[in-house]
């Protein structure tokens, strides 16, 4: 792969707005598609994303494309997107260049990681999955901000890497592409765990030992798909679960705070823009886990409160009513 000078960010929401603006400080061109002509509006002639980040001015110089068709001569494509999505809007994309993945999920329809949506949709095409501890709310501030670019290519990984490493901002390579995309996916669900314990006041234990256990759930699963431990405990996995089971700005762990204090999902996604992949994820993940034997209580005991009308009470009950066993296991 030559040197990846423009850069197509497809998506405008903050994370691929974000990546955009980070593009920028590292000197790409960059083209931006949003399927909301306003804010591609908004975003050319006041450098603002009113909906999705909200007071933050974004850098100069961000080209906006009409269509889709029209990013085909981009050097690099960044794929920014809700998971649910990935499917229909990859039917689209022009061209040969490489396709970045930036969403995190498992498709909800098919149990499939995205770049496993991609090989279908586009087989043949390069491919690589950006994914780590990644608040996009942060990263387009200039705060500090690490992740991992996975791809089969090494070369395509250290070019995309230079590509949009700028100041803060710090890519790293790996060719654990399951290991990246299914950490990113994974903690979405054990984010909303998180979310609930707070909720409900169950203290800081609590909350140290379902990241701790959820991480084991996350391990079983990546090590039986193929993935590589020290990804898992990487950025893309430990890194990501840890941020967003913590941090205030993330929408899954938001989602699990309200359920904790007695709100209704419905009540909770009224009027929001927002997706939170982690609700269309967990029955995937379980699907998926369910094909290989694994077992994964606490992404279990979310799903049943989402989809199957579980008391919180009586899963967490559940949850520690389950038989003794050894660490590790």
């Amino acid at each position: 792969m030559t040197a990846v000078h423009h850069i197509a960010v497809v998506g405008g929401g903050a994370w691929g707005t974000a990546l955009a603006c980070l593009a920028r400080r590292a000197n790409r061109r960059v083209t931006m598609w949003s399927r909301d002509p306003s804010i591609s509006a908004s975003i050319v002639h006041k450098r603002v994303n009113p909906v999705y980040l909200p007071g933050q001015i974004l850098e100069p110089g961000i080209e906006v494309a009409a269509a889709l068709a029209s990013l085909g001569s981009c050097d690099a494509l960044l794929l920014a997107c809700p998971a649910q999505a990935v499917r229909i809007v990859a039917r689209d994309l022009p061209g040969t260049t490489p396709i970045v993945i930036c969403a995190k999920g498992i498709e909800a329809s098919t149990g499939l990681l995205m770049p496993e949506v991609l090989g279908e949709v586009l087989p043949g095409r390069p491919l690589a999955m950006l994914s780590g501890p990644s608040f996009a709310e942060e990263a387009v501030q200039g705060l500090p901000t690490a992740v991992s670019i996975a791809t089969a290519d090494a070369g395509l990984g250290r070019d995309l890497a230079a590509a949009l490493a700028a100041g803060t901002f710090r890519p790293y390579w790996t060719d654990d592409i399951t290991g990246v995309s299914l950490g990113g996916a994974v903690k979405n669900v054990l984010a909303i765990a998180a979310g609930i314990v707070e909720g409900r006041g169950l203290g800081h234990n609590a909350t140290a030992a379902l990241i701790t256990r959820g991480f084991a759930e996350m391990a079983r699963l990546g090590l039986a798909m193929g993935a590589r431990l020290e990804t898992l405990t990487g950025l893309s996995g430990l890194g990501d679960l840890v941020l967003t089971c913590n941090g205030p700005l993330s929408r899954n762990r938001s989602l699990g705070l309200a359920l904790g204090k007695g709100t209704t999902l419905a009540r909770h996604m009224d009027g929001r823009r927002q997706v939170v992949e982690g609700e269309a994820t967990a029955p995937a993940v379980l699907a998926r886990a369910a094909r290989l034997g694994i077992e994964m209580p606490i992404c279990s005991a979310v799903d049943a409160i989402l989809h199957r009308g579980a008391d919180l009470d009586d899963a967490i009950r559940a949850l520690l009513a389950r038989p003794l066993r050894r660490e590790g296991e």
